[in-house]
């Protein structure tokens, strides 16, 4: 796919969400979906700049769409059967019922989370057939190699076809097991939206966060007591509502401590404290917290601090301290490390985040923040050579921008 076309379908990326799902429930096939989503985008690239942008972009793609998949079918199967053609041709089939919502993205997403599929493959094709990334930005995010995940996405779908998964929201027996999954996968289609990789796209992705919050609501429909469901939409809410003061009028990211908070939304804030204040009352009935009802009360904190000098970082500890124990993971650990920082000095949180070397070498954030706290204790040397690599490693051009400038700051 071309630079154009991508640029046409970020230009328009939810209809091509849209379209890509209602493909999919129409023609039954993910391949055939994504091919005649991506040949009505190279039809708007020839037709769009010599006969303009039609009144309705998303009415003409998908019909447009729905014709290359129609020939296509047509070519491969050479039926003579009118019949079929006539349905192909007019869809005249209901679409199966959804139960308490009809959504083709949520049925879409469901597809491709099924657990018959590798948690890295489901990932994968979610990013692709519902967020709409490229094969280079998903390779870049799990970073490994263009073809390599080329492969992972052509193998998911050939085994979705194959196992003949079915293109439906799960039944209601069946739908608590499915979600984590879920919201795995949509947790980090909002992380690749907030913090965009890639030197060729814009540093973040509205329409990418805009859209995992949108799922997320969705499933909290679905799910209403579910905790880790109303703890990831908390989180995401509380996250979103700081983006416009993320990224300066220049392109830089703007750090937590220096952002406006005066221009935060309100309003989202609002929604997220109230869902963090609803779990935390189910916590004290003995409703033990998950991973994302206690990073979204890390948030919480956050938000509630009109300055960085009114941060409650002690709470923000305590509650690292209960996702250690609950996810072990590195990352969990490094971010444990900031708050350790305020609290017990850069020199203690600096031991800890060395320990983390032989896991996240690879992650630009490690390098980043040890030489934030390596520039803290005077160390300026150490801290430019983190700067350069932290620099290296980065996808997000306003992030580097950002760790360019602080390093320069070193003199």
């Amino acid at each position: 796919m071309s630079d154009v076309e991508e640029a046409i379908i970020r230009a328009h990326h939810d209809e091509w969400a849209r379209m890509v799902a209602a493909l999919t429930r129409r023609f039954g096939d993910l391949d055939v979906a994504e091919e005649a989503a991506a040949e009505a985008f190279t039809t708007a690239v020839v037709r769009w700049p010599a006969d303009g942008v039609p009144p309705n972009p998303g009415a003409w793609l998908t019909t447009t769409a729905v014709r290359k998949a129609i020939d296509r079918i047509r070519r491969e199967n050479k039926r003579d059967d009118k019949h079929k053609e006539a349905q192909m041709v007019y869809d005249n089939t209901p679409p199966e019922p959804l139960g308490a919502i009809d959504d083709d993205r949520l049925r879409l997403i469901f597809t491709c989370c099924h657990p018959a599929l590798a948690m890295e493959a489901r990932v994968a094709l979610t990013l692709r057939m519902v967020g709409g990334l490229t094969v280079p930005e998903i390779a870049r995010a799990f970073l490994v190699a263009e073809s390599a995940m080329g492969q992972r996405i052509t193998r998911a779908k050939a085994k979705i076809k194959a196992a003949r998964i079915p293109y439906r929201v799960p039944s209601a027996e069946d739908l608590p097991a499915r979600v984590s999954g879920v919201l795995a996968v949509l947790f980090l289609v909002f992380n690749e939206g907030y913090l965009a990789t890639g030197s060729d796209t814009d540093p973040v992705r509205h329409d990418l966060t805009a859209e995992a919050i949108r799922l997320t609501r969705l499933i909290r429909a679905l799910l209403p007591d579910d905790g880790e469901v109303a703890g990831l939409l908390a989180l995401m809410l509380l996250t979103e509502a700081r983006r416009t003061a993320r990224v300066s009028a220049s392109g830089e990211l703007v750090a937590l401590d220096e952002q406006d908070r005066g221009a935060w939304d309100k309003a989202l804030i609002a929604e997220g404290h109230r869902l963090v204040r609803e779990r935390l009352a189910a916590a004290a009935a003995g409703v033990a917290p998950g991973r994302y009802q206690i990073l979204a009360a890390v948030n919480a904190v956050h938000t509630s601090a009109h300055d960085i000098r009114d941060t409650d970082w002690s709470q923000v500890l305590a509650l690292y301290d209960q996702l250690v124990r609950l996810d072990p993971s590195p990352i969990i650990t490094l971010n444990r490390a900031i708050a350790v920082a305020e609290l017990d000095g850069p020199d203690v949180a600096l031991a800890a985040v060395d320990r983390l070397e032989h896991r996240l070498a690879g992650y630009h954030a490690y390098h980043a923040t040890r030489a934030d706290l390596l520039r803290r204790l005077g160390r300026g040397q150490e801290s430019r050579a983190a700067y350069d690599k932290a620099i290296e490693l980065a996808g997000n051009t306003a992030e580097t921008a950002y760790l360019t400038r602080r390093r320069h700051q070193l003199g």
